[in-house]
């Protein structure tokens, strides 16, 4: 498994452009939300112990993923997790949940594609599909890095990036 400095040293290599990184605070945590809804609506039934949905499910390894590649930026993750996890399950119960979802999953990545115009570079996710998972996880770095943490980690993957996007540029020449 690739480090979480190469995971997100890939995806920031084409979120260098800050408007590209301000639609993606709107549109993947619209996507994320759409998604687990999504999942929410398939139930599985789990004998006497009732039943879970297949959100909660998908919620907890991708939380194990997140954990496995940055403790301290797992623990972020995992609190914006919660509230999302809380909502949807809620939400999958009322008439025309899917529908909902679907909208929202759209409008998220309407934000995505806009925000890689003004970033001239293809999504992350088009060469390495494991990218998906690492939006949310490069979204709460911003905010760790925004609010003075992991500083460490920020000095290490800006850089890396940096590099990255050269290598891509000059693939295009």
């Amino acid at each position: 498994m690739k480090s979480a400095a190469e995971q997100l040293s890939t995806y920031k290599s084409v979120h260098l452009n800050h408007r590209n990184i301000q639609t993606h605070f709107i549109g993947i945590p619209l996507i994320i939300w759409s998604a687990f809804l999504l999942l929410a609506t398939v139930r599985i039934p789990l004998g006497s112990l009732g039943e879970t949905s297949l959100a909660l499910i998908v919620g907890v390894l991708v939380s194990a993923y997140y954990v496995r590649l940055h403790l301290r930026l797992s623990m972020g993750l995992i609190l914006f997790m919660v509230p999302v996890l809380l909502t949807t399950e809620w939400a999958a119960h009322i008439a025309g949940a899917t529908w909902l979802a679907l909208g929202v999953f759209v409008v998220g990545w309407v934000f995505q594609l806009i925000g890689h115009k003004y970033e001239k570079a293809k999504p992350a996710f088009v060469d390495d599909l494991n990218q998906l998972l690492i939006g949310p996880f490069f979204l709460m770095a911003e905010v760790y890095f925004m609010l003075g943490l992991e500083k460490a980690l920020n000095a290490q993957i800006t850089p890396m990036a940096i590099e990255k996007r050269r290598a891509l540029e000059a693939k295009k020449i």
